[in-house]
């Protein structure tokens, strides 16, 4: 499985960004999907997760309103708009895949993991 995440950048706070995961190795449509931030000094933290058909999704509270996840399973590829955007979102933002389909937290950890791609988002 590949996961390649793409469309971070620099944006002013307030402003909106939309980044995307494209996947390939097996059926996309098989499988929940993530997106996770990491701050520097900071962990690896959930933002969130939407279920093999996106009809079911779970998000961050500090992050609900605010961020958006969806999938296109045509397109094997997932997204995170964001908008109203801190300086504190600033971290590099990975995606990830699940080994179930649920959108619903589980406990469980991804299975694979994308590269990051960072979010800047200055004051």
């Amino acid at each position: 499985v590949q996961l390649q995440a793409y469309g971070g950048g620099l944006v002013q706070a307030g402003g909106s960004l939309r980044l995307s995961c494209a996947a390939s190795g097996r059926t996309f449509g098989d499988h929940a999907m993530g997106w996770f931030r990491q701050a520097p000094g900071k962990e690896r933290e959930f933002v969130a997760r939407i279920g093999h058909n996106g009809r079911v999704t779970t998000t961050a509270n500090s992050m609900k309103g605010r961020f958006t996840i969806s999938r296109d399973n045509a397109k094997s590829t997932m997204y995170l708009r964001m908008k109203v955007l801190k300086p504190e979102d600033t971290a590099v933002y990975y995606c990830a895949q699940y080994a179930i389909a649920s959108g619903q937290s589980k406990g469980d950890r991804p299975q694979f993991w994308g590269q990051g791609t960072q979010v800047t988002v200055s004051s």
